[in-house]
Order: structure tokens, then sequence, then C-alpha cells
């Protein structure tokens, strides 16, 4: 049986009948979407698991694939306790490439087309407040170069929403900090423009005037972020440096470099930004994923409104009196 290529986990990809067709799938990826890497791959590793089972249930490839071995691959592995988001990728993943049989006359029906996903249990995202933002941006103090490099970092993450491997691939020449941007290649290598804040265009230029040289090592290329040997940081490495100082900064909850974004994302709207905006400065590719930032203003609004409307709390005060605010003795 054929194996995955070289550098990656060898697992059994089933007949040369079915690897032929997902192969040319993939192919496809690469030329029209410019999916990630990791993506590409895990998209190539769900079809190559869908093509042993169906095979083992006596599909020949993918012309003679049914539906009810379709049905019953997610249900086998619904069984074995796959969590519900890599259950619905995996349907996902089997679905764009029926779709793509269908379109290259491999097949005349889209055997996918009554396969129902798993029902996703809809996480808010977390965030931080502005109080935690504020100690957490500080925390970086002095001027050396390592305190001028993770200062001119945290306040890009949370100026721009940046995704933590955005930031981590930025250049030089990405950054224009007269005119207050910064030009991003994000998911499938699509660029857009997002701006940036005075008080971070402020920390990356002193960062640049008297800390990144300071990194610089022959081998050092055009990245604006150097780790101590003057390479491009890692997305592990960026997530250490964000919670060494979020616990420097007292913040007990995990803090992780999306959750700049998820902050990023959730102030704008609480300030009164437009959607649609919010939507280009993430580069989410369909509004859908940017409006859970209105359900997180939401609960925080009614969190606001039940701790401090009058009649919320003289209800509380009936309910537990010994919350309740003493009558005030002056007349």
């Amino acid at each position: 049986m054929p194996k995955r290529p070289t550098g990656s986990v060898a697992v059994s990809r089933g007949p040369a009948a079915f690897a032929t067709d997902i192969d040319a799938y993939i192919a496809f990826l690469d030329l029209e979407r410019g999916l990630s890497p990791h993506t590409r791959e895990n998209y190539q590793s769900d079809l190559d698991q869908a093509a042993v089972f169906v095979a083992g249930r006596g599909a020949r490839d993918w012309r003679t694939a049914t539906a009810l071995q379709a049905s019953e691959w997610l249900e086998s592995l619904g069984k074995g306790r796959l969590a519900a988001a890599s259950l619905a990728r995996k349907l996902t993943a089997l679905r764009t490439f029926a779709r793509f049989l269908v379109r290259e006359n491999i097949r005349v029906d889209d055997f996918t087309a009554l396969l129902v996903g798993p029902k996703m249990a809809r996480r808010l995202p977390e965030t931080l407040s502005t109080q935690e933002i504020g100690r957490l941006l500080a925390a970086p103090s002095g001027g050396t170069p390592s305190a001028l490099r993770d200062r001119a970092l945290l306040e890009l993450l949370y100026s721009s929403g940046l995704r933590v491997s955005e930031l981590a691939g930025l250049t030089l020449q990405q950054v224009e900090l007269e005119e207050g941007f910064l030009r991003v290649f994000g998911k499938g290598s699509k660029e857009r423009v997002v701006p940036v804040g005075r008080r971070a265009c402020d920390a990356v230029k002193a960062y640049l005037a008297a800390g990144r040289q300071h990194f610089v090592r022959p081998a050092t290329g055009s990245q604006l972020f150097l780790s101590n040997r003057g390479l491009a940081f890692s997305r592990v490495m960026l997530w250490r440096i964000v919670s060494s100082h979020a616990r420097r900064a007292g913040i007990a909850k995990p803090v992780k470099p999306h959750l700049l974004r998820h902050s990023f994302a959730t102030h704008l709207l609480g300030g009164g930004a437009d959607l649609r905006a919010i939507q280009e400065m993430l580069g989410h590719a369909s509004i859908s994923t940017t409006q859970i930032y209105t359900a997180v203003e939401s609960r925080r609004l009614l969190e606001q409104h039940a701790r401090f409307h009058p009649r919320n709390r003289r209800r509380q005060a009936v309910e537990n009196p010994l919350r309740a605010t003493p009558p005030s003795k002056n007349p």
C-alpha cells in the first residue's frame, strides 16, 4: 500500500486507486485555495483514513464508494470519542473532496450530500479586560533590548489582532510605521492591510532604534522580531513570552497570544467599531466567524446590566439581606 511522503508519519493510505484521486485533490487545493501546509496535511490524513475504511467495506475506488459507507465511517469515529470539532473537520474534508470528484467527472453524484455532522457547542472566546491588557502591556519594563522587543511585540499583537503565525512571519518590508499599517499575508496567502495604533507604532519604532540590532546575527533575515539567536520566533516561543509577561502582570487566567486577538476584536466591537471592518482586520473569510464577538459583547452587556441596574440591585438585596446596603443615617 502507498505510504505518506518522507517527512511525515508513515500511515497506510489504502489502495492506489483511492490515493490517486486524493493526490489530485490535494494538488488542486495547493493551486486554487492556497491552504496552509498544516491544513493540507490534515485533509490528506482525513481522506486517507476514509479511504482505508470504505475499501474495507468493499469499495474498489471512490467511484464505487457509497453514502452508507461514508456514514458508517463517521459513526465509527464518533464511537471512538473523537472530539466534535475533529469530527466536523473530517466531514468537511470528505464533503469538499466529494464535490471535487463530481466537478472532475469522476463521479456523477455527491455521496456525502445527506451526511449530517455533529452539533457544535458554540464556545465564546475568552478575553482580557482593558485593565488586564494595560497591566500586560506594561509588564516588559525597562530599556533593555529584550524589554523593547517584548513591549513592541505585545503592543503590536493587541493593536492589530494578528494571528501568532502572522506575527512570527512579519518582515521589515511589511511594516509601514509612518502610515500606521501592516501588510499581512494570512490564511490562503491572502494579503490584507491592518491598521496599527500610535502606541504600537511608537513601541515598534523604539525597538527598531535601540533593540533589534542587538539580536542580529550573520544568519538573520528580514524578520521584524528576532530571538536571542537572531532567528524568527516560533509560535511556541511567542506563547512563552506572552505567558511569562502575563504572570509578571499578575493575571491569573492562562494567557496565550490568541487571547490578545480575541481581546482586540471584542474591545473594538465594544467601542462601536463596525463588524465588517473587524472582519477585514482579522482576515476572516466569512462574517459568521466574526459574529461570535457580538455574542461576547452581548454577554458582557448582560453582566453589566445584572450588576448595575437599580432594579436588579434591589432584587439582589431582597434575596440576600446580608448584602443589602444599610440606609444612610443622614436626612
